[in-house]
């Protein structure tokens, strides 16, 4: 099975220079806690879910409007292709501990979003019609929820 045969095509985005409240009106009105911000291209150059805004909010005395979705946006982003196996893309979630991964065409253009509730559910037990085993599906789920190690807390924040 292919990411193409899962993936939702018709995903929500943002651009770097969107604010925050922007951003998070986004994602109200289309019911998702996560945002591939691509450029004037459609080229994918980050990814901002609702925890990072509401950690950028709550550590800055600043409102949602006068911050750049540029200025919280993670740069470094695991993507798969849409003709990936989904067991490919579901190896990046489990090493990479996520649960969405944006698809982009060989040019870096965003074409969609494949999420593990997309995946879990076209694996469910009663669609014969799935290549992906359950089990598959389950071995990725334990691998994202499993505790991540303990991060290293910067010198100049253990000061503080």
């Amino acid at each position: 099975m292919k990411v193409r045969d899962v993936m939702m095509r018709t995903a929500a985005r943002c651009r770097p220079d969107t604010n925050l409240g922007a951003a998070v009106e986004l994602m109200w009105t289309r019911n998702c806690g996560i945002l591939p911000v691509v450029d004037a291209e459609e080229k994918l150059v980050g990814m901002i879910t609702d925890r990072d805004i509401c950690i950028a909010l709550g550590t800055r005395n600043r409102l949602a409007g006068d911050v750049a979705v540029k200025d919280v946006a993670s740069a470094h982003v695991h993507w798969c292709k849409s003709d990936d196996d989904v067991r490919s893309a579901l190896q990046v979630m489990a090493a990479s501990k996520i649960r969405r991964l944006p698809v982009v065409n060989e040019s870096g253009v965003l074409e969609g979003i494949l999420s593990m509730d997309d995946v879990v559910l076209h694996a469910e037990a009663g669609n014969r019609a799935s290549e992906l085993p359950a089990e598959s599906v389950v071995n990725t789920l334990k691998e994202v929820y499993s505790p991540r190690l303990p991060q290293v807390v910067p010198k100049k924040l253990a000061a503080a």
